[in-house]
């Protein structure tokens, strides 16, 4: 640790500035993470959050690692990053200019399945689990976009029509598919 303190001369910064935006970093991933549960995160957000007041480019880097091992030290959480699909060949050359600003974050539990299940897994939730996973893998094969009339026609495979107002799971199945669009896995899908 003796070291800290010559790491944060690069950066003008106090030892107390930098606890305090590793701090806010920390509980601004706790709250959108709680306030949209399982959306990602993404960096540029961060980055902003850190570079508010402070302009110095490697800045962000050094307080988002730091709040990413509190998180996991303090918190129980691995805040993990998310791996890009890889996009279709049109879009290649637009997408590598924006590759390192488009980086998001995800939290997830680093408690034992068990614990988990017991203790914070709500199983009437689980099917709500289950759609999302099944969305985002269709829309992940599709190559990270999709038509919202093209994601229905593998639903419809599925059995999962969006005239059916009765699912016995889900309900109105057009509202759980909206219902993920108003959480922000609207990324995904294409107009």
């Amino acid at each position: 640790m003796a070291s800290a303190g010559s790491d944060l001369s690069q950066f003008d910064i106090s030892k107390e500035e930098k606890d305090k935006l590793v701090g806010e970093v920390i509980r601004y991933v706790l709250f959108k993470s709680h306030q949209n549960s399982g959306c990602p995160i993404k960096r540029e957000e961060l980055t902003q959050l850190v570079t508010k007041n402070y302009r110095n480019r490697n800045l962000p880097a050094l307080v988002i690692n730091e709040a990413r091992e509190k998180l996991s030290s303090v918190f129980g959480y691995e805040m993990r990053e998310l791996q890009k699909s890889r996009p279709s060949t049109n879009q290649t050359r637009a997408s590598q200019s924006s590759s390192a600003d488009s980086r998001s974050y995800v939290l997830m539990s680093q408690l034992p399945a068990d614990l988990y299940r017991r203790y914070v897994e709500d199983v009437n939730a689980v099917h709500l689990s289950g759609f999302t996973f099944v969305v985002i893998s269709i829309v992940h094969l599709a190559g990270g976009k999709i038509p919202e009339d093209n994601l229905w026609h593998h639903l419809r495979r599925l059995g999962l029509h969006e005239s059916n107002e009765n699912h016995q799971e889900f309900g109105n199945v057009k509202q759980a598919l909206e219902a993920l669009v108003q959480q922000r896995f609207s990324i995904f899908l294409g107009e």
